[in-house]
């Protein structure tokens, strides 16, 4: 098999600090009690994933240098089956709250939207793109911007109906302090902030363009809820993450939750 570096550009292999925690929590490979050939290299397989990610390609487009497509496919599947992609977000943003501190005082959510040319689970005509397929995904950071919670669905689904299910699904879970949480006009429903209260936040619910002309008025006022969208704009930056391929939502699921630890672990420092 060929190296990786006669085909795979450094700016899509995946990072050692990435490696180092992945291979912690990695399962052991399933016995050959019958013999046959050897497991391909683990590592060969996540740069296989990672390379997906960061391109968007489709399975069939892997470079042969980094090993066999269905291989590679295959050990995808087990992985997020067990849960290896949450679990290591999970195990990140641990060690971010142990080094660095999860800033809970602050907190945003906003929706995204993107494209689903395949269709499949948790898809629907989007009605920013003429009503082709395509999905959302509703996102919950910390005052930095750290991903802290993610929720794939319809891309017809209004985002005041991912409220409950993206504060459900928090991969870690706050200390009893106060919490504060910036949400746009899309959430301006008795109901939301309701939802807010019952899980301990203090809403703050700003219709759009209304934040900066606030700041133009008090200068001192810091404007809170851009960090979501900028934690939207590196995820869009894994262009898998930008363009949905996978008809399983869980296999899309599986691959934010990869990009969503690789920021996290960008932000202990280590990129």
């Amino acid at each position: 098999m060929a190296p990786f570096e006669s085909c795979v550009p450094s700016t899509h292999r995946l990072p050692d600090a990435l490696w180092e925690r992945i291979a912690l929590i990695l399962p052991p490979d399933p016995p050959h009690p019958r013999g046959g050939r050897p497991f391909v290299d683990a590592r060969r397989c996540f740069e296989g994933i990672w390379y997906l990610l960061r391109t968007g390609g489709q399975w069939c487009a892997l470079p042969r240098c980094i090993g066999p497509k269905s291989t590679i496919h295959d050990r995808f599947q087990r992985w997020r089956a067990g849960g290896l992609f949450q679990q290591l977000w999970w195990q990140i943003l641990l060690a971010y709250d142990e080094e660095v501190g999860i800033e809970w005082t602050w907190q945003s959510l906003d929706g995204a939207l993107g494209k689903a040319p395949l269709g499949g689970t948790a898809t629907g005509p989007n009605p920013t793109d003429r009503g082709k397929l395509g999905t959302k995904r509703s996102l919950l950071t910390d005052g930095r911007g750290v991903p802290l919670a993610i929720v794939i669905a319809e891309a017809n689904r209004h985002d005041c109906k991912l409220l409950e299910p993206t504060l459900e699904g928090r991969v870690v879970l706050p200390p009893l302090v106060s919490q504060h949480l910036c949400l746009d006009k899309g959430y301006d429903f008795p109901f939301c902030r309701q939802i807010a209260r019952d899980y301990l936040f203090t809403p703050h619910i700003r219709p759009i363009g209304e934040e900066p002309r606030r700041m133009e008025r008090n200068r001192k006022r810091r404007a809170r809820r851009w960090v979501v969208e900028r934690t939207i704009s590196w995820l869009n930056r894994c262009r898998r993450i930008l363009v949905r391929w996978e008809k399983k939502a869980e296999n899309y699921l599986a691959m934010v939750e990869l990009a969503c630890a690789w920021i996290a672990l960008q932000a202990l420092g280590h990129s």
